[in-house]
């Protein structure tokens, strides 16, 4: 590209009527709410998916990764305290486990549990603010995963897949329902640490959707979003030129790479980010709040300040139109337990309770909880069988997660795992069907929401789930 190609404007203004398709159209894009982009890839797609009554507008998934123990939090079994010690009896099926730990010997639980709420639901003393809730929580206990390990479980969970490339379920939200803000992302993910999810991006990636789908990364801190401020000493006007000058580039390279999925989301990100400028600060930063909710949130504590304000900004965001927001604790599989579990979890459980009490209460004063379904699990369970004494080995066999808000009939308890917790044996749920209820839930018949690759219809449940009627209120 020649020099003369290349934008050199005199004032603001001058820049302003000479930037053609640079950033006039750019500024002209947030003000009246149209992309420079055509919006094929999102709004044609939803327009022809039929929608039907589902409450839940958002999702905030609480994603507990590393697989947090479902038989020392909402899954209690007497006889695997009878049985400590011993091998697991013979009339069970030996399970395959990550690490080998099938005959090792069972491993009791050494919680104490109390039944909380009108309903009676089971939740033990690692979560003592969740007996608050118990009435707003629906508890599935037969959970099943075919993920035996972190990637594999991440990425099932994630994706419906244990092998990484296919899209996640909320790429497959935002293909179907679009944004309802055209200022924020559709999909945002949240870690607690610096430490990446295991498989990395691929757990909230776009796979062989458009990559305009794909969620949007906010770390962990005072500032979730990296470069969102103008560098210092980088002035206004230089940065309108940089921009101008990265769009007119990107058009022109775009113009005869139409199908290029990855260029076109980065285009469409150049335009996202500058809308952003002036909306995302207002939903991340929470000066405003009163100090009485930042308490509810446990930010006036340094155990539970971190995860306090991840939910926080995960309200803000759902109640400003972000469809699916994933919030990540435990990042790095901070969750898994194979030894000293006593002393993980304990940590672990303390950081998270009151947060997420303070979310679910948040959002129904606000009116809101109807319309926010809340997951809460991790990709796996923990096994009743012992490993290296202390801790416990993974189980996708037979594990709990539970859902509030957004439509289900809290105050249940869906299927059951056998004595020990080891087998789901009654109402099992796959994850295809987990993620099947989830867009039943936000009005979409998983069935319906079709993506054509390479000639084959795909859909995010692999044509294997089953949307569960008895969540639904």
């Amino acid at each position: 590209m020649s020099c003369n190609n290349i934008i050199h404007p005199n004032s603001r203004r001058k820049f302003l009527q000479t930037a053609g398709s640079g950033f006039g159209a750019l500024a002209f894009s947030a003000l009246s709410g149209e992309a420079l982009l055509p919006q094929r890839s999102v709004s044609a797609a939803a327009a022809k998916i039929p929608h039907f009554l589902g409450r839940a507008k958002s999702v905030i998934w609480l994603f507990m990764e590393g697989g947090p123990s479902h038989l020392d939090l909402f899954d209690p079994k007497p006889l695997l305290n009878e049985l400590a010690g011993q091998s697991l009896p013979e009339s069970f099926d030996k399970p395959v486990t990550a690490m080998g730990e099938v005959n090792s010997p069972l491993l009791e639980s050494k919680r104490k549990w109390a039944q909380h709420g009108e309903s009676g639901l089971w939740i033990s003393d690692w979560l003592p603010k969740h007996s608050e809730i118990a009435d707003d929580l629906c508890v599935i206990r037969s959970c099943v995963s075919d993920g035996i390990n972190h990637a594999g479980g991440v990425s099932q969970m994630n994706t419906g897949s244990v092998f990484g490339g296919r899209p996640s379920l909320g790429a497959w939200v935002s293909y179907g329902l679009g944004t309802e803000n055209q200022d924020l992302p559709g999909f945002v993910v949240i870690k607690d640490t610096k430490s990446m999810v295991v498989n990395g991006v691929r757990a909230w990636g776009a796979g062989f959707m458009p990559a305009s789908y794909q969620g949007v990364l906010f770390e962990s801190g005072e500032q979730p979003i990296a470069n969102l401020n103008r560098p210092a000493g980088i002035s206004e006007a230089r940065q309108l030129q940089k921009l101008a000058f990265l769009n007119q580039l990107n058009q022109q390279h775009y113009a005869s790479r139409e199908s290029n999925t990855d260029l076109e989301a980065r285009i469409r990100s150049y335009e996202l980010a500058y809308r952003m400028q002036s909306s995302a600060p207002d939903a991340i930063e929470l000066d405003d709040e009163p100090q009485e909710t930042l308490e509810l949130y446990g930010m006036d504590r340094k155990e539970t300040k971190t995860f306090g304000r991840q939910c926080l900004m995960a309200r803000r965001l759902a109640e400003r139109g972000v469809r699916f927001i994933q919030l990540y604790h435990g990042a790095g599989s901070k969750w898994d337990s194979h030894s000293r579990m006593e002393a993980n979890h304990s940590r672990l459980c303390d950081a998270v309770d009151q947060p997420i009490v303070g979310l679910i209460k948040d959002l129904k004063q606000r009116g809101l909880l109807d319309e926010t379904l809340v997951v809460w699990g991790g990709e796996f369970g923990r096994t009743p069988m012992s490993e290296k004494g202390d801790g416990r080995d993974h189980n996708p066999t037979g594990f709990t997660m539970w859902m509030a808000g957004g439509g289900v009939r809290g105050g249940q308890t869906i299927g059951a795992t056998d004595e020990l917790g080891l087998f789901a044996i009654e109402d099992k749920l796959h994850v295809h069907d987990i993620h099947a209820t989830i867009m039943r839930l936000m009005g979409l018949d998983h069935t319906k929401v079709v993506y054509m690759h390479k000639g084959r219809p795909e859909r995010v449940d692999q044509n294997e789930g089953q949307a569960h009627k008895g969540i639904v209120s």
